[in-house]
């Protein structure tokens, strides 16, 4: 089958979302499927033809930013250049050119599906208040032309005041999560470069973005050190220069230099360095703040190699604790009850710890390959 995947941002670009599209596409080509990803050049250096992993990259140039969306003149030509040949759209929301992706593909009698991501919140600026009335319309009418709408579970589907609307539509695909198994030369080598020789380790993997609620952390370690002096907390993610973020790392500057050496940046891992950072940690925490946040891969991640993570009970994040019993689920923004989880989990940590096979069981890349071309499938024998 040829599956055209669209969004506005892709690799190198670090978010759950292109690490997720990138997972899945790489995931259907190994299955013996032809994938195009269809996105911006954000960065002018980038090729506007790539092939990465036998995957397609077509690239459009960027004419404008609105906040952290991209405007691309030449976006709907060249998906209408790539629809006809094509089996299946698969756009990725949010994005500005949902609804013209939706549109075209009814025009050109293609099955189209949306897979839903998070819900959108710009932060307040005259500019943001005119684009997100705008990008939500276009949300909201790509789901009333496209066949399927997907969901990463059934419990962000009820909650967001967008998915609930189109329920009927809503097809729940856990996401492609896939880590390393780290070897135990890798995760000495870990230890020893990052001089890990104090306990207990308390890891974050993200972006440093003010959805993420890096403040929470901030707070809750101060109260948690009270009862675990030790503690340190290793932050692995892209830090500096993240779009849209720079005021938000300014404000937290000082507090991370109060820090000290209880607070680390690791900067992007990938591979062995990754699962050995979570193999290295006593326990993993993804403490966001909003709804932009509707799953959290890095919490499996981190289960996959053995570490319990503890989330905000937020819709949709809170789901891999509840299911695998794995950590601890904590209310949103409240670094007292964070501080609470993290030296519980800590203390007791043998009671939180399940093998990688049973996560397994629930998450991977293949089982999320599977259930996309079984939906395909279904798509591909219906008219658009």
């Amino acid at each position: 089958m040829r599956i055209l995947q669209v969004l506005s941002y892709y690799r190198p670009n670090i978010s759950g979302l292109t690490i997720y599209v990138e997972r899945l596409s790489r995931g259907l080509v190994r299955a013996g499927h032809q994938v195009t990803v269809l996105t911006s050049q954000y960065d002018k250096s980038m090729p506007l033809r790539d092939v990465q992993d036998g995957v397609q990259i077509v690239r459009v140039p960027v004419a404008l930013r609105l906040s952290k969306g991209v405007i691309m003149p030449a976006f709907g030509m060249v998906a209408r250049q790539l629809m006809p040949t094509h089996d299946i759209v698969h756009a990725h929301l949010p994005q500005f050119d949902g609804a013209g992706l939706s549109v075209n593909a009814r025009l050109y009698r293609k099955p189209s599906l949306l897979t839903y991501h998070c819900d959108i919140q710009l932060p307040p600026a005259l500019l943001n208040h005119i684009v997100h009335p705008v990008i939500n319309g276009a949300n909201h009418l790509a789901a009333l032309i496209a066949n399927r709408l997907v969901a990463y579970t059934d419990d962000y589907a009820q909650n967001s005041p967008y998915l609930s609307r189109y329920l009927r539509k809503v097809t729940i695909i856990p996401p492609p999560v896939e880590i390393d198994t780290p070897s135990a030369e890798s995760i000495a080598r870990f230890a020893q470069k990052w001089n890990l020789t104090s306990r207990p380790i308390i890891g974050m993997v993200a972006r440093l973005a003010t959805e993420k609620g890096v403040e929470v952390l901030l707070d809750a370690v101060d109260i948690a050190r009270k009862t675990l002096p030790e503690a340190r907390v290793l932050f692995a993610g892209q830090y500096q220069k993240v779009l849209g973020e720079e005021a938000y790392a300014r404000h937290l500057q000082p507090r991370f230099a109060e820090a000290g050496s209880h607070w680390a940046f690791t900067g992007p891992l990938h591979g062995q360095e990754l699962a050995s950072l979570y193999a290295n940690c006593d326990v993993t925490v993804l403490p966001s703040l909003n709804s932009t946040e509707s799953f959290g891969l890095v919490q499996v991640e981190s289960m996959m190699c053995g570490t319990p993570s503890i989330c905000s009970n937020l819709p949709g994040v809170r789901v891999p604790v509840q299911k695998t019993g794995m950590g601890r689920v904590v209310a949103i923004g409240d670094a007292p009850a964070l501080a609470a989880a993290i030296i519980e989990v800590i203390q007791n940590r043998a009671r939180y710890v399940k093998s990688r096979d049973f996560i397994n069981q629930m998450y991977s890349t293949d089982i999320a390959v599977a259930q996309y071309e079984s939906l395909y499938k279904e798509l591909a024998e219906i008219k658009a």
